[in-house]
């Protein structure tokens, strides 16, 4: 179970001007559970990320994954435990890397002795089976370099590469808003049927109100930092793209 309980988080300018990005916010997840989350532009859905990711350290609360206490550990360290997609397709991969060396330092990531290339056939195999399940032809690009690949074939692989080694938590944030809609189609599926074969708990940030209607079982509105709407998976199946559309206008007001 993932407990987020009591965190808050302030930003300061550099004129000392403060901005409160996270209001006491209390989320419990069940392990398994894949929750969506919309809101306005500065509502707090990627401070949440960045704070269980360890990019950021909340001002009060704690974050609690299975008892364990991992808001205080760095980004580093919390990797074992989470891995993350962001917009940019870039961001995730090593650019000048071929694709199987971005897998391989994926395949890593657990591995407490350093990196060890050692992409040898039998790793390049599993590489290439994996990838060509996405019907691409990424399994014949392995000793391309990442930066060669169009937007959607990179955000496709980042997704791969970020459950090759299971996580237990999985972040997307607006993984498929650079994407053409063939390719966002494309991410999105594959992300909830990884979600659903390695039991992930994941956390989707999005501002298409398909996605967020589509996917997942748990949707949350976020509002000037606080979670103003808490829809379960009855609820949330009720709902159409248009009632997110009516949300998001009422933010704007």
């Amino acid at each position: 179970m993932l407990e987020i309980n009591g965190i808050s988080k302030k930003f300061y300018s550099g004129a000392g001007e403060k901005t409160t990005a996270l209001r006491d916010v209390n989320l419990h997840l069940e392990k398994g559970s894949y929750t969506v989350i919309v809101g306005g532009n500065g509502s707090g859905k990627s401070t949440l990320l960045n704070l269980i990711a360890g990019n950021l350290d909340c001002d009060e609360g704690e974050i609690l994954l299975d008892g364990r206490t991992i808001h205080k550990l760095p980004d580093y360290r919390r990797a074992k435990w989470v891995s993350r997609i962001f917009q940019d397709p870039a961001a995730g991969t090593a650019p000048d890397l071929t694709l199987a060396e971005n897998f391989r330092l994926a395949a890593v990531r657990k591995n407490r002795k350093g990196l060890k290339l050692g992409i040898n056939q039998s790793f390049r195999r599993e590489v290439a089976a994996r990838l060509e399940q996405l019907e691409l032809g990424l399994e014949k690009k392995l000793d391309n370099p990442v930066s060669q690949l169009s937007g959607g074939q990179r955000q496709a692989a980042t997704l791969l590469m970020a459950t090759f080694v299971k996580p237990d938590i999985l972040l997307m944030d607006e993984p498929s808003a650079a994407l053409d809609p063939k390719s966002a189609r494309i991410v999105m599926q594959l992300a909830a049927d990884i979600i659903s074969e390695q039991d992930l708990t994941a956390f989707l940030v999005t501002h298409q109100m398909t996605e967020a209607v589509k996917y997942g079982e748990r949707l949350l509105q976020f509002r000037d930092g606080r979670v103003i709407k808490d829809l379960d998976a009855r609820a949330k199946g009720k709902l159409e793209p248009g009632d997110l559309l009516k949300w998001f206008q009422q933010d704007l007001e």
